[in-house]
């Protein structure tokens, strides 16, 4: 679960429109998802055809909701965690498969930096911002033994899933956020919409740029005070950031962030804001997370392996 550190805004025209470009006109649809702010900037010719195209894509976002939430116990990746340790082989859905596979490669190839069984700790960390009080020791190292990906078992032929250890817990807050974007301009898409950005809290997806435009501008807030903020054009391309300014737990003189190394069990304690361009927003969301984790030469040899994948920090 992170902060939004991204703004959008469009950018002025950059030519006259073509008479495609007049015949179309700008739309714009924001409701509160998955605990954030889901935004929607499109063109389309008709109003009707614009509000059903937002309708369905906000009932998406609900759909995937009900399939990654961890807060809802009756989720899909609830039910999931309730079967650990059962020996059960689960059937899971196309959209929890595609996010369980994604998060298991990033893992392997991030050293463990990157891990969806962080529940545990996740829900540990939870309870300590809520109480304003630092995790009791045995109860980290408690909760980091039931944490490791390699537990989470992928059975391919007939996509069903087994938790090895019994009180494991899965946490998508890393990535699906990011995977729920690209769903919803995959929904535009299917209604003849491709100029779209959608915007879920700061993980962003931008299609096709507005009529006689370039991209879409991103205007990322900068980190301190007078300094100005960058901005990035993007077209068919996605962005996401993460930070840990936003919430953070002080303890003993030392600021831990709500962003949690799963090989730790501790919240980080750097404040760098981290900004990750990629070709889909799951990738960047995922990303995001776990460049936040490693340091520098980590983060420079896990990029070298993803060459779609580009780190840039505000106020460099």
């Amino acid at each position: 679960m992170r902060f939004s550190l991204l703004s959008v805004l469009l950018l002025n025209f950059l030519c006259a429109p073509t008479a495609q470009a007049q015949e179309l006109r700008r739309f714009e649809f924001s409701e509160p998802k998955m605990g954030t702010t889901f935004r929607m900037v499109f063109y389309a010719e008709r109003e009707e055809e614009a509000t059903q195209a937002a309708a369905a894509a906000f009932e998406r976002i609900d759909e995937l909701n009900r399939i990654f939430s961890d807060y809802q116990e009756d989720s899909e990746v609830s039910r999931l965690s309730q079967s650990a340790g059962s020996g059960e082989k689960v059937p899971v859905s196309d959209e929890l498969w595609e996010v369980l596979h994604y998060a298991r490669q990033l893992s392997k190839k991030s050293n463990g930096a990157f891990d969806v069984s962080i529940g545990p700790l996740s829900k540990l960390w939870r309870r300590a911002f809520r109480q304003m009080e630092f995790p009791q020791p045995e109860k980290i190292t408690a909760a980091r033994a039931l944490v490791n990906y390699r537990d989470i078992r992928l059975y391919r032929k007939h996509r069903r899933v087994r938790l090895c250890k019994a009180g494991m817990r899965i946490d998508l807050g890393g990535i699906a956020k990011g995977y729920t974007v690209d769903a919803v301009y995959r929904v535009l898409l299917e209604r003849g919409i491709n100029r779209a950005l959608v915007d879920g809290g700061g993980d962003i997806y931008a299609g096709d740029p507005p009529p006689g435009q370039s991209g879409w501008e991103v205007q990322m807030v900068a980190l301190e005070e007078g300094v100005d903020p960058q901005r990035i054009v993007l077209s068919r391309r996605a962005i996401a950031s993460s930070g840990s300014t936003y919430k953070f737990l002080e303890w003993n003189g030392e600021r831990y962030s709500h962003i949690i190394d799963p090989r730790t069990g501790l919240g980080i304690t750097e404040t760098d804001i981290i900004n990750v361009a990629a070709d889909n927003c799951m990738q960047a969301d995922a990303f995001a997370s776990t460049l936040s984790i490693i340091n520098d030469l980590e983060r420079t040899r896990l990029l070298d392996r993803f060459p779609n994948v580009a780190l840039q920090k505000t106020n460099e």
